[in-house]
């Protein structure tokens, strides 16, 4: 077992499901900071330099495309994986998403936070053995 907390940042922003994100990894055992829009969500990328990042898509002032296009062209965040969280059915923002570098994404109605927690440490062991993180599931309503 690690000696230091895994850290993982939520980039949420609704007030409640970033409450009960990070209640839920705090019982897991991970160390947790959180941000409520894109902008705080990249000043946190960079300050608190987490070792993964659940980013929502939708959100006010910095929407999570234009947060992840800033936290992969900073040196300092770029290498820090990205797992999406999202309400949306619209899977061209998460094509969008995954092809600026974010790792695997979960659509926010499919899951439970158990399932969230095993993603999180499936993304986290493949990325420590340099194995390929991308686990996406095409939608089958198409």
């Amino acid at each position: 077992m690690d000696q230091k907390k895994t850290k993982i940042l939520v980039v949420e922003d609704e007030e409640i499901l970033l409450t009960a994100l990070t209640e839920e990894l705090k019982q897991e055992g991970f160390e947790v900071a959180g941000a409520k829009d894109g902008v705080e969500g990249v000043e946190k990328s960079i300050s608190e330099h987490p070792d993964l990042i659940l980013l929502d898509l939708v959100m006010p002032r910095l929407d999570g495309i234009g947060a992840l296009k800033q936290m992969k062209d900073n040196p300092q965040t770029k290498e820090i994986p990205v797992v999406i969280l999202t309400n949306l059915s619209d899977y061209d923002k998460v094509s969008d998403a995954l092809s600026l570098g974010a790792m695997d994404y979960l659509v926010k109605a499919n899951y439970r936070l158990e399932e969230l927690v095993t993603k999180i440490k499936t993304v986290l062991e493949r990325r420590q053995s340099g194995m390929p993180t991308l686990n996406v599931i095409p939608p089958t309503n198409g």
